[in-house]
C-alpha cells in the first residue's frame, strides 16, 4: 500500500522491521500499540534494504510482505505500507516519517519500536531530527524499565511506554526452528507457517 492522503489529526502508528519472518510477538506489540495509543491505524513497514542489517541475507521482499499480510488479516486498522520496499537504496526511517507527514498534514505519528532499538537509537540516520517529528512508543521488556542511551536521553523527546506480555522469542528463533524442520505454528500461526513451508523459506 502506498501512502494515501487521509484527513489530518489522525493518530498513526508506524511499525517497521525486517519481519523475516513476522511472528506473534510482533502481532502482540502491534495490538498493544493500537489499544494503548488509541491509534486510528497502524502501518506495518517491511524494510527494503535496512542499512544496519547489510550483512544479513533477508528473505525476498515479496515473501516478507506476504507473510505480514497473512499475519494481520482480520484487523481493519492494520495495513501493510510497502513504501520502504519500493524505495531504492538504503532504507531510513526518517524518510518514511517525512513521507507520511507530507501525505497526512496534521497527523500525529507514533513510531513503534522495541527497547533494543531505543537503546541504540543514536546510531540511526539523522536521529535528532527524527525525535522532533514523532512520538516514540517503546515496548518495555517484561519487568524492566525503558531506557535510552545517554546521548538520546539528553535530547528532550515525547515518549510513551507500551506494556506488553512477555513473549521470549524472535525471528532468529523462528528461522532456526524452520531450518530444523520443527513446528513453528505456535510462533507464527497456521497461515504464516503454511506459507513458509510452501515456499521452503529458511530451509537448510
Amino acid at each position: 500500500m502506498a501512502v494515501n492522503a487521509v484527513p489530518g489529526n489522525q493518530r498513526i502508528g508506524l511499525f517497521g522491521g525486517s519481519f523475516d519472518p513476522v511472528h506473534r510477538a510482533h502481532l502482540s506489540l502491534a495490538h498493544c500499540a493500537l489499544a494503548q495509543l488509541s491509534l486510528d491505524r497502524l502501518l506495518w513497514l517491511p524494510a527494503g534494504r535496512p542499512w544496519q542489517k547489510s550483512g544479513q541475507n533477508l528473505a525476498a521482499p515479496e515473501h516478507r510482505r506476504a507473510m505480514v499480510e497473512l499475519m494481520i488479516a482480520g484487523e481493519p486498522r492494520f495495513a501493510v505500507d510497502d513504501s520502504e520496499l519500493a524505495r531504492e537504496g538504503a532504507s531510513y526511517t526518517i524518510d518514511t516519517v517525512r513521507q507520511h507527514l507530507a501525505a497526512v498534514p496534521g497527523a500525529q505519528i507514533f513510531l513503534v519500536i522495541g527497547q533494543d532499538q531505543y537503546e541504540r537509537l543514536q546510531t540511526w540516520h539523522d536521529w535528532p531530527a527524527l525525535l522532533g517529528l514523532v512520538t516514540l512508543a517503546v515496548a518495555a521488556r517484561h519487568g524492566m524499565a525503558v531506557q535510552a542511551s545517554a546521548e538520546v536521553a539528553a535530547v528532550p523527546h515525547p515518549l510513551q511506554v507500551l506494556a506488553m506480555p512477555e513473549l521470549p522469542f524472535s525471528s532468529t528463533d523462528v528461522r532456526a526452528k524452520a531450518a530444523r524442520g520443527e513446528d513453528i505454528r505456535p510462533l507464527v500461526g497456521d497461515a504464516v507457517a503454511g506459507y513458509i513451508a510452501r515456499h521452503r523459506l529458511y530451509s537448510e
